[in-house]
């Protein structure tokens, strides 16, 4: 992707369906009676990998328009898979799904690409171990393909070693094939699309003294229609850019704003940025608004401690961000980063240093002393699709052109970037 610097964004634009959202949607549709309509899914990479396990498992599928039917089979109707399943690039297919596969007492493999099969999955492994489920993995169990055979689950009360909404997730799937009561605690709150989408297809799901508490589930989750609103993670690039960029007036319509997500904004305001949500509303459980943005300078800002799981996703275009703020960025207990589809850390770094920007690295964040000159130049996205958003965010703020490798891998999350970046008026060229 070669794209040109610009003078600020003005306009309206609207960003595709929430991934974190569809991914559950697709999920608890499956595990639902019924047929589930899905209106604004997200047609992205990991998106589909999760409805192609599905399929594996006996569910099927079909769309009318845009709109996702899925005929559910009910919390024991799936069907064991006879080939392995490719969760593709998805680590929330793999863990969501290693917590659904936990309730059936047949085995179900599941794998991913060159990257996914990198990534550490004990965290999922243990407490589903302690549910009763078997889970092998490479590597003493730590690393994919993970061969899992459950049934017979007991609940459990786990605290999670880290605030992760896929751990978190996949234990109160699993929980959903338990006869009592489970709980789960986390050191800081992470996402709760789980929790909400769960609620609102009447499962008995509760937050209690810092316990999310399931169960006992004694009904059938019934289909229901489901209206997915715009990510906000796909949002916060033209946002970011918008909010540094003086001159800038943007707004993005139908986002959705949940409190566990909106941790950029917050820190975006805490550095100057003129944010406000107009039209705010609740769609299926879930907060949704339009962000209007008016560009100004802005100051750097620490970002640590609870906030971290609000906008993990999002370091990345706050570091391009605060290249452009006056003063220093500081990130820390961002470890996280390290284990994405890339160490998105050092990756991240790397690639703004390739650009001009002065970067100090640190095991758990990083700091920028800013304002700097972005001065243009070529990288590498390296497959990791934030990574390649956040460099094309970087040319536009540029001094000159800037060119991303590989920048097709932004599919993955945000496809139609490009033709957002046209309606804007941009100038790109993708070959």
């Amino acid at each position: 992707m070669r794209i040109k610097p610009c003078h600020g964004l003005v306009g309206t634009i609207r960003v595709p369906g929430d991934k974190s959202i569809s991914h559950r949607a697709a999920i608890l549709g499956s595990l639902a009676t019924g047929q589930t309509k899905v209106d604004g899914f997200l047609q992205s990479a990991d998106c589909l990998s999760t409805l192609a396990c599905l399929d594996l498992l006996g569910v099927k599928f079909s769309w009318d328009a845009d709109v996702l039917l899925i005929n559910g089979r009910g919390l024991g109707g799936l069907s064991e898979p006879t080939e392995v399943l490719d969760a593709g690039n998805s680590g929330t297919t793999m863990r969501l799904l290693a917590g659904v596969a936990a309730g059936f007492d047949f085995l179900t493999i599941l794998t991913g690409d060159a990257s996914l099969r990198k990534r550490p999955m004990d965290r999922v492994a243990k407490p589903l171990r302690e549910m009763g489920a078997k889970v092998d993995g490479r590597g003493d169990g730590r690393f994919p393909p993970l061969a899992i055979r459950g049934g017979s689950l007991k609940p459990i009360s786990y605290h999670t070693p880290v605030p992760s909404a896929q751990v978190k997730s996949a234990i109160l799937l699993a929980s959903l094939h338990t006869s009592g009561v489970g709980k789960v605690a986390e050191p800081w709150l992470s996402r709760d699309h789980t929790e909400r989408m769960m609620s609102y297809f009447g499962i008995p799901i509760a937050r209690r003294d810092g316990w999310i508490v399931i169960g006992p589930v004694t009904e059938q989750p019934r289909g229901r229609e489901i209206t997915i609103p715009g990510d906000l993670s796909s949002a916060a690039f033209p946002i970011a850019v918008a909010a540094c960029s003086p001159g800038s007036i943007l707004r993005v319509e139908n986002v959705g704003v949940n409190p566990t997500r909106t941790g950029l904004l917050d820190v975006l305001r805490a550095m100057g940025a003129r944010i406000a949500l107009e039209n705010e509303r609740e769609v299926c459980g879930e907060p949704v608004a339009d962000v209007v943005v008016e560009g100004t300078e802005l100051q750097g800002a620490t970002v640590a401690g609870e906030i971290i799981p609000r906008l993990i996703d999002e370091i990345p275009i706050l570091a391009v961000v605060a290249a452009k703020a006056k003063g220093a960025t500081v990130v820390r207990d961002a470890r996280e980063l390290r284990v994405k589809e890339t160490d998105r850390l050092q990756e991240l770094g790397g690639a703004l240093s390739r650009l001009g920007v002065v970067v100090e690295t640190r095991d758990d964040g990083l700091v920028i002393e800013g304002p700097q000159e972005i001065k243009g130049g070529v990288v590498s996205s390296c497959g990791d699709h934030r990574l390649a958003l956040a460099m094309a965010c970087a040319g536009l703020l540029a001094k000159q052109e800037v060119i991303v490798k590989d920048f097709a891998c932004a599919d993955i999350s945000f496809p139609g970037f490009v033709a957002v970046l046209m309606d804007l008026g941009v100038q790109v060229d993708v070959a």
